[in-house]
């Protein structure tokens, strides 16, 4: 009797849709994700509609939204009830289960294995970070281990490369850079050293005295490029196993990445398109035709229920995502093109976008001092660069409505308040209150060193 099928599961922490040769970048960053994405379908407007990563990975291991997992911020994360992810019912089927790169957290448990890497800040004499690397020291002796037991697996594969610091080595480091990144004239990095939340930790690993914004651009990029590069040696070894055809591959991530734009400054926060747009690539060869790719807008809660589908696992779990297997069955699946969004990292802030409009409401004072309400016309205005909230009171008012009907549905169907303004008002920043006043907000934010930053990266559960 034949194995069930396979997953190897590749999240990539801080990958951002726009910067990927895969979803038309036009920097070549990601052949070799390109030609296994080939062997399948690539969704090029995968969103992560509430940001950052707990969120993110709870959603795609869950296929719920942010009402149904509860889970909106970064710090002080609620666990997740038993049962529901990806790994536990994987597991009540007879699968092996890896996770590589988290520990068992309070979104990330149900995995039988955990087995933890040098993900962060350099790690070697050349003052690089070798991320991928170190991952693939892990994730190949585990892969070739669960290839031969008798039990069909789910391999999970945390890849830290975009997340910062971007510290990509040789010849990665200067790809897509042949600039002077020490230039006194140039001073499109002078906002970014005065922003105090922030500079302690970037001065920990920019280059000293680096003033081009270009070229902390191209580290994150050429940090891509050798993350892919190294993946690619994942996929061969797939291949020399003999394993390809009964796997399916899956390569997204939980957000994406602000670079140089809207003061944000290299991390994840901010409800801009930069953070929102995220990969996705599933393959299933004999399941899933070849050479397909799709511009409708899916979300990370059609993961799960799409994988169990194509696996033919039946359950009785509640999904808010819907299996995207419509898209290559021709069967019809409603489109979804207004998505709700959260962010708790740095702000917290929730918003509504549609194809044409985004709103952005402020829940306490943030730390950029942004107003209140943003309003982008996302047509005229793509890189959302124009806030035209005070010329447009009446697109405010009909989006904030559509937003309150829709929260109102959302927490009648899960029984729930909603997490972002009804409970992460309490347990966001460590006050046990939203901040008072943008200045409260600008001290208390405050990164520190990479060690600091790493720490709240860890969602580890505290010993009891």
């Amino acid at each position: 009797m034949k194995k069930p099928a396979n997953i190897l599961f590749l999240g990539i922490d801080s990958c951002r849709a726009t910067r990927m040769s895969l979803c038309g970048y036009p920097r070549k960053n990601t052949p070799h994700l390109e030609e296994m994405a080939k062997k399948g379908v690539n969704f090029t407007h995968c969103f992560s509609p509430s940001i950052p990563t707990p969120p993110g990975y709870s959603s795609l291991l869950t296929g719920r939204d942010c009402f149904g997992t509860g889970i909106v911020t970064l710090r002080n994360v609620p666990e997740l009830p038993p049962g529901i992810t990806l790994q536990e019912v994987l597991s009540a089927q007879g699968y092996n289960s890896t996770c590589i790169g988290f520990g068992d957290g309070a979104y990330t448990h149900g995995f039988q294995n955990y087995i933890e890497y040098k993900g962060w800040g350099p790690d070697r004499d050349d003052g690089k970070s070798h991320k991928a690397e170190n991952l693939n020291d892990a994730a190949l002796p585990e892969l070739k281990r669960l290839a031969g037991e008798d039990k069909p697996f789910f391999l999970f594969l945390r890849h830290m490369d975009p997340h910062s610091p971007y510290l990509p080595p040789a010849p990665f480091d200067r790809m897509f850079y042949n600039g002077d990144e020490y230039d006194e004239n140039n001073k499109s990095l002078d906002d970014l050293w005065a922003f105090k939340p922030f500079a302690t930790y970037f001065r920990e690993w920019f280059p000293v005295d680096c003033t081009d914004a270009q070229y902390v651009n191209a580290q994150y990029d050429g940090a891509i490029a050798y993350m892919d590069a190294c993946i690619q040696q994942i996929f061969t070894t797939l291949q020399e196993l003999g394993i390809e055809d009964e796997t399916i591959v899956v390569i997204t991530s939980d957000h994406g990445e602000t670079l140089n734009e809207h003061d944000c400054w290299y991390d994840h926060h901010g409800l801009y398109e930069p953070t929102l747009r995220v990969p996705l690539a599933i393959t299933y060869p004999g399941k899933i035709p070849a050479g397909l790719s799709f511009d409708d807008y899916v979300q990370q809660k059609d993961v799960m229920p799409t994988l169990l589908e194509l696996m033919g696992i039946k359950t009785r779990l509640k999904f808010d995502g819907r299996s995207l297997s419509a898209f290559w069955t021709g069967a019809e699946r409603a489109a979804e093109p207004e998505l709700y969004l959260t962010e708790a990292t740095w702000m917290r802030k929730h918003g509504w976008r549609t194809p044409e409009w985004k709103l952005i409401v402020a829940l306490e004072p943030d730390l950029h001092f942004k107003p209140a309400i943003e309003l982008y016309n996302l047509v005229k205005d793509p890189l959302e660069l124009d806030n035209v909230a005070e010329q447009n009171p009446e697109v405010v008012a009909a989006l904030t409505a559509r937003m309150d009907r829709h929260i109102s549905a959302r927490k009648k169907a899960w029984k729930t308040k909603n997490p972002v303004t009804e409970v992460a008002d309490k347990t966001w920043n460590g006050l046990g209150r939203p901040y008072a006043t943008y200045e409260e907000a600008y001290q208390g934010m405050f990164i520190g060193n990479p060690d600091a930053a790493n720490k709240l990266q860890a969602q580890k559960k505290e010993a009891k």
